[in-house]
């Protein structure tokens, strides 16, 4: 297991923006067809969990995007 994410460090440091995209769309893609498969019963609770995970993944990223953006990243090439 250790040499398995060592792999996927070395992997991900020699990732570009493209890649990083793909996997996105990916995991969305993975995520509707879950989506659609699930029980008319259990949508509203896996529709919770989605968006608890949203919340839980999405504000860290942001903060840490805007604590960079303060550090002075410029985006003029």
């Amino acid at each position: 297991m250790k040499q398995l994410l060592k792999a996927a460090r070395v992997y991900l440091r020699q990732m570009t923006l493209w890649d990083v995209g793909l996997l996105k769309l990916c995991l969305c893609a993975m995520g509707v067809i879950i989506g659609t498969l699930a029980p008319a019963g259990k949508k509203r609770i896996i529709q919770a969990g989605a968006g608890l995970v949203f919340v839980v993944t999405y504000v860290p990223l942001m903060i840490r995007f805007f604590a960079a953006l303060g550090k002075g990243i410029s985006f003029d090439q």
